[in-house]
């Protein structure tokens, strides 16, 4: 059906319910994907529009804070949820999947957010939020730095099987500069690395989940800063150049990428090495299968940076690879010949923005993308700029959400997600059926409405890891044998029988 037919339709019945309606929006934004290549002026500006003007005749109130009984009902629908799935069922993507992951820079399916859309984004929220919730904090762990699993249970563990992935590799990552905070250090003299700690994993789409989407995806979950809030300074002073062009990057971000010493037992070979390594062997290995595969990159916060370093990468070692990248409170990354160069190589990059979160305005906070106007006259070749689409949120709009200045809160992952579950379109409010567990986003902080009674910072390790042995003391347990962090089994974790291809792009060392 054409859109000007849905529209007209959908404002001829002002009687029919609400949530038909939102039905009819969607069966607008199927239409946006059923003709990617429309070029229409402002079609998803007039749909918006629409649903904003059939929600005024519903006299659907703009905020649920505006209802004089808005607490009592927050709590009573959030109680009620408890026996409700978390996530909506996913459907076949396979003939839209090039649409979904931004052959068209998600032109016309991201304002208003189509559900497909929506669903794939959150898969790759939460991998990227894995790199977080399997993270060893515990400074008085021997193995804090790494990941609590390993990379067979990774998924099991964290619940998310379901997403149809299988983890083949792990990152370690160290940096050659002095980094507040961004790798954690143990108190025990006797750890079991002084130098790496765990950054990400890259994982491919099971057999089940590939028929779904159409394609094998290749992932790659970059993990963001333990306390961001420590780091912003140190990344404003220096850029430098990556690959052979003009493009340059920020210091302290490329660093963490390219460092390696043969000292260390982890990084003997650099995070960008042991990514790149794996992504070659797992393309190379499905494309003489006679598969489509696709590359996928997911970060939050410091993970977005490293996300757009590896993408710049890839596209430089992989020609003709469909390439993603999917980041959640990202920073600048590099300069305008950077972001001009994804660009050229066919990078499509889609950032998540809070309003109230600082991070993405970092670095450059006064030399930024908005001096492009003067880059011909000064050859600024050191201001910084984002890449990509944009999709801002907003803590407003969220009614389960406190109001108040809260700059962790504003900057969590699960904030992000939580907002990306119930966005619907900038001109509607918090969508009435997301699923996504309203009680994540208080994992690491307080965001939530005291109403909800969800306590603050609840993740963790029960008795904060402690345990009571047999002889009724509480102690530090020790790991599961597979859990330790092996060397070993990182560099051999499966052969694919081919030799890997010696061409790499050149990073500038730090």
């Amino acid at each position: 059906m054409a859109l000007s037919t849905v529209t007209r339709n959908h404002l001829m019945v002002p009687h029919q319910p609400i949530t038909n309606r939102f039905n009819m929006v969607q069966a607008q934004q199927h239409a946006v994907l059923d003709h990617p290549k429309s070029k229409t002026p402002n079609r998803a500006t007039r749909l918006a529009e629409s649903l904003s003007h059939v929600l005024h005749l519903n006299n659907v109130p703009s905020s649920r804070a505006n209802h004089k009984n808005f607490n009592l009902d927050l709590l009573r629908d959030h109680e009620q949820n408890h026996s409700t799935p978390t996530m909506s069922p996913r459907e076949n993507i396979s003939e839209k999947w090039r649409e979904i992951q931004g052959c068209s820079d998600w032109e016309n399916i991201l304002d208003p957010l189509h559900p497909w859309l929506r669903r794939e984004i959150v898969k790759y929220g939460e991998f990227a939020q894995a790199t977080y919730d399997a993270f060893d904090y515990d400074s008085f762990s021997e193995y804090c730095g790494s990941c609590r699993y390993n990379r067979n249970k990774l998924f099991e563990k964290l619940g998310l099987t379901r997403n149809g992935y299988v983890v083949t590799r792990y990152i370690y990552a160290m940096s050659h500069i002095e980094l507040p905070r961004w790798l954690e250090r143990s108190h025990v003299a006797d750890t079991w690395s002084k130098d790496s700690n765990w950054i990400g994993f890259v994982a491919v789409s099971d057999d089940e989940e590939t028929r779904r989407i159409g394609r094998r995806d290749i992932v790659v979950a970059w993990r963001g800063t333990v306390a961001p809030c420590e780091w912003y300074e140190d990344f404003q002073r220096k850029l430098d150049p990556i690959g052979h062009g003009d493009a340059k990057v920020e210091h302290g971000f490329l660093s963490i990428y390219s460092s390696k010493s043969e000292t260390t037992r982890y990084n003997r070979s650099s995070a960008s090495d042991q990514v790149m390594k794996e992504v070659i062997k797992l393309v190379k290995f499905y494309k003489e299968k006679g598969e489509e595969v696709s590359l996928t990159i997911t970060g939050h916060s410091l993970g977005g940076a490293l996300a757009l370093l590896n993408a710049y990468e890839a596209a430089l070692t992989i020609p003709n690879l469909p390439i993603s990248v999917i980041s959640f409170g990202a920073p600048r990354v590099g300069n305008i010949a950077f972001k001009d160069e994804l660009h050229q190589m066919g990078v499509k990059t889609l950032r998540f923005v809070v309003k109230q979160d600082w991070v993405p305005k970092m670095p450059g906070l006064l030399f930024n993308e908005s001096l492009k106007m003067f880059d011909e006259l000064t050859g600024l070749e050191w201001v910084y700029t984002h890449v990509g689409a944009e999709l801002k949120l907003d803590v407003h709009s969220s009614p389960y959400l406190k109001s108040g200045m809260n700059l962790p809160g504003f900057h969590s992952l699960e904030t992000y997600l939580h907002l990306i579950d119930g966005y619907l379109s900038t001109e509607t409010p918090f969508r009435s059926e997301a699923r996504r567990d309203v009680a994540l986003v208080n994992k690491s902080c307080d965001m939530l409405v005291d109403e909800l009674r969800i306590p603050h910072c609840w993740y963790q390790l029960a008795n904060k890891g402690m345990v009571c042995n047999t002889h009724g003391r509480w102690v530090k347990p020790k790991r599961d044998p597979d859990d330790i962090p092996s060397h070993t089994s990182e560099v051999c974790n499966h052969d694919f029988g081919f030799e890997m291809p010696t061409y790499r792009m050149s990073l500038v060392s730090p």
